[in-house]
């Protein structure tokens, strides 16, 4: 099977009305496996999986199972690849909260790298927690989940304010990237060129 192929089974799983309501779909996943690619500390795939349904999912048999298991093991390292590479990261949804955020991909793909981040929160900001918290600001915003703040309130009305954060989450990603995974590389980077 091509890795085009895997990947429109596992989004098709994914996307499924069938399991948990919990659990995340596609573009929910994909934030999470990138939130999980950055962090500093290797998650276990069995449990990051299970947090992924929620509930373990009703598969037809051991080989769709293998299936899925094997196209998120793949999806992840699709990320890392492109984490890794020069290019900023393509998200696979629009940068854009359009007019109803809560209906958008964007929020989904938020949403899911937050839950990435939640796995394993103390990590995420052991080192460097005020590069970190700045550099997580834009998907913070966009994923809607602390709207309840009123600091978070305040920039939710700016829509240009969040139309630029949001812009940004590209960028963001691989600088947080390189912050958790690539620390050492870090003074170089921000040495100024002569």
């Amino acid at each position: 099977m091509s890795l085009a192929e895997q990947m429109t089974r596992l989004q098709a799983f994914l996307d499924a009305d069938e399991l948990h309501d919990e659990a995340l779909d596609y573009i929910a996943t994909h934030g999470y496996l990138t939130a999980l690619s950055i962090c500093p500390e290797a998650v276990p795939a069995e449990e990051w999986i299970a947090v992924l349904f929620s509930e373990p999912p009703h598969y037809r048999d051991a080989d769709e199972e293998a299936d899925i298991v094997a196209g998120l093991l793949q999806l992840k390292a699709q990320i890392e690849r492109q984490l890794a590479s020069d290019d900023d990261m393509a998200l696979p949804c629009e940068l854009d909260l359009g007019d109803n955020p809560d209906d958008s991909d964007l929020r989904a793909w938020c949403v899911g790298f937050m839950e990435g981040i939640f796995l394993r929160e103390e990590v995420w900001f052991e080192d460097a927690e005020d590069e970190v918290s700045e550099l997580l600001l834009p998907i913070m915003v966009a994923s809607g989940l602390f709207d309840e703040q009123p600091d978070f309130a305040e920039i939710a009305k700016d829509y240009d304010l969040v139309d630029s954060m949001v812009e940004q989450i590209p960028e963001v990603l691989t600088a947080l990237f390189l912050l958790c995974q690539a620390p050492d590389e870090k003074p170089v980077l921000l040495k100024p060129r002569h």
